[in-house]
């Protein structure tokens, strides 16, 4: 009997996610129907495809010589669905992207909106996670990362250049021992990320501050950035959550600045893919135009921490004063 592609389509999921109720919970299947479809599988193909243990479900010699073959299926698939569905300019179907939580939480809420407004029938999922994306494993078809990859089939794309920035909120600042140099911060707390859950390399920065250890500390960059705003501490944050903030300042802008980049990461396989191709240039676009708005942004009105202070002082003044 020749494997369908349905049960091909399984296979793979159970090969990715290791088990099948996380194989059913990717493909919407409750895991007896997914091991009936693995199960006819093998009966088809008169050998077994995985080895059962306690950690879960890893493929057999015969499961590892079908993987590539069972990979360029999907390929094909892909393709052909892009031939049907590509009727015109408009993208339909579901696009699934990785990002780091920073640039998932504030800078493509504001790109995906953009996008998912030109093409109404395309679902956008945007995962974000404090750690890297296996795109071998389909955990997303595309990514976004702070640094580029050096192994695997991958193909990258640098996206756009962007700075971290040492901010706090005007209410810390008015409150705190004054910022005049970089020396004066080690009378202030930081918040920034828990050492042993730094996933990338390139967010290993409050050591250029001479900080060992946060005071304060999450692996979310957002998580950061909203103790910040409470009014906990200083922290290094990204140039593009402080566009249109009024709550936070920059301190030190001319002592302190760091430069990173966003890389786009996508499956060799996926280059035949004209959606996916066509979502990544929208991606690309829309993130290098709201990047190009942000400086614009933070150019016409830079807040420093000499403006916070000023803020504060006029704002509690008000506060105060009597009729």
């Amino acid at each position: 009997m020749t494997p369908s592609w349905d049960d091909l389509r399984v296979f793979l999921a159970v090969a990715r996610q290791g088990s099948l109720s996380a194989a059913g919970a990717a493909l919407a299947l409750d895991p007896a129907t997914v091991g009936r479809r693995v199960a006819r599988l093998e009966s088809a193909l008169g050998a077994p495809l995985f080895l059962k243990s306690p950690q879960g479900y890893a493929t057999t010699d015969a499961g590892e010589r079908l993987l590539p073959h069972a990979e360029e299926a999907e390929q094909a698939m892909a393709c052909a669905e892009d031939a049907v569905r590509g009727q015109g300019d408009r993208l339909t179907g579901a696009v699934r992207i990785g990002a780091p939580d920073g640039c998932a939480s504030f800078l493509l809420p504001q790109v995906v909106a953009g996008i998912a407004a030109a093409h109404p029938g395309l679902e956008v999922q945007v995962v974000a996670l404090p750690r890297v994306f296996n795109l071998n494993q389909r955990e997303a078809d595309m990514a976004v990362a702070v640094s580029a990859p050096t192994v695997g089939r991958l193909t990258v794309q640098k996206i756009v250049d962007y700075r971290l920035v040492l901010a706090a909120s005007s209410r810390y600042l008015a409150a705190a021992p004054p910022i005049r140099t970089l020396s004066d911060l080690r009378g202030h707390r930081l918040v920034g990320y828990i050492p042993e859950m730094i996933f990338d390399k390139e967010l290993d920065y409050l050591g250029e501050l001479g900080v060992e250890r946060p005071q304060l500390a999450s692996n979310s960059a957002a998580v950061q950035y909203h103790m910040v705003r409470a009014g906990a501490g200083l922290a290094v944050t990204h140039d593009f959550a402080l566009a249109g903030d009024p709550d936070l300042a920059r301190v030190l802008p001319a002592e302190f600045g760091l430069e990173r980049s966003f890389y786009l990461i996508r499956h060799a396989d996926d280059a035949r893919a004209r959606r996916l191709a066509r979502f990544a240039e929208l991606l690309v676009t829309g993130m290098r135009r709201q990047m190009a708005q942000v400086r614009q942004a933070l150019t016409a009105e830079p807040r420093s921490v000499d403006a916070a202070a000023r803020h504060r002082s006029r704002q509690f003044g008000e506060e105060t004063a009597g009729p």
